[in-house]
């Protein structure tokens, strides 16, 4: 998923610009619970973070990067949320948009990233199909919810568990010649071949 966002560093006060550097320290610092800001120093209003599906929801064991873009008017104008991960949810759009009560309507001035962030979170936890964005998933989750949540878990699977890291890479190349070798060879053909299957599931959805 592609996108294209304008900076917005001209547009902010410098006052602004510090008061949000000042919170995305912090937040770096001392992050809330399964969220990770991903800073770019380049450009302050390029705010980024990877949220951690909550467990026992079909986002479980996924990590989802999002994006806040701040407008002019920020803050009394909220800012805009989208996903950058592939998501099948309720209220987010297929360009990744978040539709959430918090960054319409429900805004305040003296609300920050971290309840933004918090709130994105519990969007996860906590679905609002009045207010969806992607009407299919809205109406799975009223209607079918088994069928909503295998689909949300599939995208999951997909398009936001983590890459298997340098470390078991490793493992796996020092077992090359070994006898587990095969069977190694054989978890990882068996895995790549489950994930063709699902895209093709996708596709067919």
């Amino acid at each position: 998923m592609s996108f294209f966002f304008q900076s917005n560093v001209e547009n902010l006060s410098p006052q602004i610009m510090r008061h949000v550097t000042k919170e995305l320290m912090t937040l770096q610092s001392d992050p809330p619970e399964g969220i990770k800001i991903i800073p770019n120093e380049e450009d302050i209003t390029d705010i980024q973070a990877a949220i951690e599906g909550p467990a026992g929801t079909p986002y479980a064991g996924g990590m989802f990067r999002v994006k806040l873009v701040l407008s002019k008017g920020f803050p009394s104008e909220p800012p805009k949320g989208f996903f950058l991960t592939k998501i099948f949810h309720p209220n987010v759009a297929k360009n990744g948009e978040i539709c959430v009560n918090t960054l319409k309507r429900d805004w305040k001035t003296e609300y920050g990233i971290k309840h933004i962030l918090l709130t994105i979170k519990c969007l996860l936890i906590v679905p609002n199909p009045e207010s969806a964005l992607n009407e299919e998933a809205g109406k799975l989750l009223l209607e079918q919810y088994d069928d909503y949540s295998q689909r949300a878990r599939l995208y999951t699977d997909i398009h936001a568990k983590p890459p298997r890291s340098s470390c078991e890479e490793e493992c796996l190349d020092k077992n090359s010649d070994g006898p587990s070798a095969k069977k190694h060879a054989g978890d990882k053909k068996l895995a790549e071949k489950r994930k063709k299957e699902k895209k093709k599931t996708l596709k067919r959805l």
